[in-house]
């Protein structure tokens, strides 16, 4: 059975999204990750990005108290960088990148904040890109409204992107002037 079939056993819906579905939008984001080299983990952290909804879209698919169902359904490292990605409170992390070290996470769900290690920071990056790449390649009016922030966000974060992800960001959105 395809893991979003067990998804919508714990009570997922597919929902309207910038471009179409959001389950097309979350394929679409693992296939970036696919094609840049991602680790499995990765890829299907894609695939599950929005499980609990972000600051972006505010739609959750799964109740977070669902968490362990997910975790047993997509692997527990795969659903601590879901609920990381989730759980982002953008307006206080983004603007981090570029000008302090160690960045330090503020969880929306919560309100705690804490510091990610190196290795959390590149997957949360790599992660973020291939989401926003993803809506930027598939409307040219999300690119035109939202490029230039994304390039300036994915310079600022550029030391923890993959050379994959380095050379899709610069090609998608360095025409933007």
């Amino acid at each position: 059975m395809d893991k979003f079939e067990l998804l919508k056993d714990l009570g997922a819906g597919d929902f309207s999204h910038l471009n179409g579905s959001l389950m097309s939008h979350l394929k679409g984001t693992e296939a970036i990750l696919n094609a840049w080299g991602a680790t499995e983990t990765l890829k299907i952290s894609g695939l599950f990005h929005a499980a609990y909804g972000t600051s972006g879209f505010d739609q959750n698919m799964v109740s977070l108290d669902r968490r362990s169902d997910i975790a047993n359904l997509i692997g527990a490292e795969a659903e601590e960088l879901v609920y990381l990605y989730c759980s982002c409170d953008r307006s206080y992390v983004y603007p981090q990148f570029g000008s302090s070290h160690p960045v330090e996470f503020k969880d929306r769900f919560n309100n705690s904040t804490f510091s990610l290690s190196d290795a959390e920071l590149e997957s949360f990056c790599e992660l973020t890109a291939a989401n926003e790449l993803e809506l930027a390649t598939s409307s040219d009016d999300f690119k035109l409204k939202y490029g230039k922030d994304l390039l300036d966000l994915f310079q600022r974060m550029h030391s923890y992107l993959s050379p994959q992800a380095q050379k899709a960001y610069t090609s998608t959105l360095e025409s933007i002037s």
